[in-house]
Order: C-alpha cells, then sequence, then structure tokens
C-alpha cells in the first residue's frame, strides 16, 4: 500500500473538468524550475499562471506526471510541459474556486535542487522569446 498513486493528478484533472463543465476558465498556477518548460519572459517571482481553457490551448493532455500543451504567447507557439510536482494549484479565473496544493517535504527538496535565477534567464529570454510585432495602423 505504500506504493499508491498521488491523488494531485487526478484531482488537477477533477478541477479541470469542473471548470470546463460549468463555463468557467480554468488557470493553473505553476512553481516554475528546471523541469518546467514554459516561456521565462512570463514568468514573475518563479511562477507562472497558465490558461487551461481549450480555446486556449492545443493538444491539452494530463498524465500523472505532467500536464503537456501547446499555447500562444504574443502571438508565438509554444510548447510547453508542466511537471506535477511543479503545481501549486488549479482555479477557476472568474471566481477562484478551485483546489492549491501543499509543497510535499519531496517536491520542495526536487524545487531546491531545481532552482533558477530567474533575474538571469528572464533578461535572456525576453528578447528572444518575445518579439514586438510590427503591425501599423492603416487609415
Amino acid at each position: 500500500m505504500s506504493d499508491l498513486t498521488s491523488t494531485k493528478p487526478y484531482m488537477i484533472r477533477a478541477i479541470h473538468e469542473w471548470c470546463v463543465d460549468n463555463q468557467l476558465t480554468p488557470h493553473l498556477l505553476v512553481a516554475v524550475n528546471k523541469e518546467t518548460k514554459v516561456p521565462m519572459a512570463y514568468v514573475k517571482d518563479g511562477e507562472i499562471v497558465l490558461n487551461l481553457n481549450y480555446s486556449a490551448t492545443k493538444d491539452l493532455h494530463f498524465t500523472n506526471d505532467a500536464v503537456t500543451f501547446s499555447a500562444r504567447f504574443s502571438g508565438v507557439s509554444n510548447n510547453l510541459y508542466v511537471p506535477i510536482s511543479a503545481i501549486k494549484g488549479i482555479f477557476a479565473r472568474e471566481n477562484g474556486q478551485g483546489m492549491f496544493f501543499e509543497v510535499l517535504p519531496e517536491d520542495s527538496n526536487q524545487n531546491k535542487n531545481n532552482e533558477i535565477d530567474f533575474s538571469e534567464k528572464k533578461e535572456k529570454n525576453i528578447s528572444s522569446e518575445v518579439k514586438k510585432t510590427t503591425l501599423k495602423l492603416v487609415k
């Protein structure tokens, strides 16, 4: 019985389904670490909030290990990988209802080993990932 699967991925899927069934917008709160693949230009204080609505994602897939999908940030398509251990919560944007998770000892040890210097990473990726559009208003 000690090798039971974590309930966390099941709860994440259930809250996501509840949001969609009630026409709410599911959002994921993620603690970014080295295993997390997200656009670093949008990370603030080591966290990012991601819209998991089907209209905002492509190929959204939940497993017991990670949430993967493709999404656009400033018009640029990105493939995202979010390990279950990095997820701090899932909630509805409209009312804040959802579920938030404690950082478990094994998760915190993993996060300590995977710390990122966000100030350096952010400066490096802002210019490479977020490009200004060259659209002009034509009258």
